[in-house]
């Protein structure tokens, strides 16, 4: 069974597609190669011995995405890793973000309806929830203003799901997963986070010290509301993370 795999050759992309593909699934990568390296394709054929086909096309343009589905015929289902991710970033260049995460989305999901495609998976964030008003946050949390613009793309692409998989003439089954904070790699080390200027979270910062690219490891924050001041996280492996998406 093919399965269209965007963003699959970024950080969690590259994981479900290993376990795609040792699951019995055919994936086929769609990556703009905006924020991944081509070299994660290498780390790909080593650990399952042969490639991955992969296209390097943008989610937005439509006729590309088109061209894909036709060429590989039969593809039975999208995950919907692309998108940019910067908390930060976000702040300074909503425009981007919008354009980019909100207008990906609408395409493909375009693109999915006339190509008769009606299984997708979508990768969403725990950014929808906001700042909760109680711990642990569940699946019946309700959502709150987002603190990022990040975080207010991914609940307009879950309205956009959900309106879109309501509509009368629409067929499409959809699932959104909530994502934490993944961290780790692939056992064999071939393939892993591989931030592309300066990392998201704080384990790129541990690792990079650890193996001696930085001098120190500093912890920003000192007066959250926890026990010692510090933030706190949630993290969840890579690995996990993947193969519970493929189980979708």
């Amino acid at each position: 069974m093919k399965i269209l795999v965007t963003g699959g050759a970024g950080y969690i992309g590259s994981h479900a597609v290993v376990e795609l593909a040792q699951a019995g699934y055919e994936p086929i990568i769609v990556d703009s190669f905006t924020n991944s390296e081509t070299t994660v394709l290498t780390g790909l054929r080593e650990i399952l011995g042969r490639d991955v086909p992969c296209y390097r096309i943008d989610c937005g343009n439509a006729e590309a995405l088109h061209q894909v589905f036709r060429q590989e015929g039969d593809i039975k289902g999208v995950i919907h890793f692309a998108a940019y991710k910067a908390v930060g970033e976000s702040v300074q260049k909503p425009l981007a973000y919008f354009h980019n995460n909100v207008g990906s989305l609408i395409t493909l999901l375009q693109v999915m309806k006339d190509e008769g495609v009606e299984n997708l998976v979508f990768s969403s964030s725990c950014t929808v929830y906001g700042i909760p008003d109680q711990l642990p946050v569940t699946e019946a949390t309700p959502t709150k203003p987002a603190s990022s613009p990040y975080g207010r793309t991914k609940q307009m692409c879950e309205d956009i799901v959900h309106d879109s998989s309501k509509a009368a003439d629409n067929k499409t089954h959809t699932i959104l997963l909530r994502y934490f904070n993944p961290i780790g790699a692939h056992e064999s080390a071939k393939i892993g986070e591989l931030p592309l200027g300066v990392p998201n979270n704080l384990v790129p910062f541990i690792t990079q010290t650890a193996a001696g690219l930085r001098d120190k490891l500093t912890i920003f924050g000192s007066d959250y509301d926890t026990a010692d001041g510090t933030n706190v996280r949630d993290y969840i492996h890579v690995v996990d993370l993947a193969k519970s998406t493929t189980w979708m």
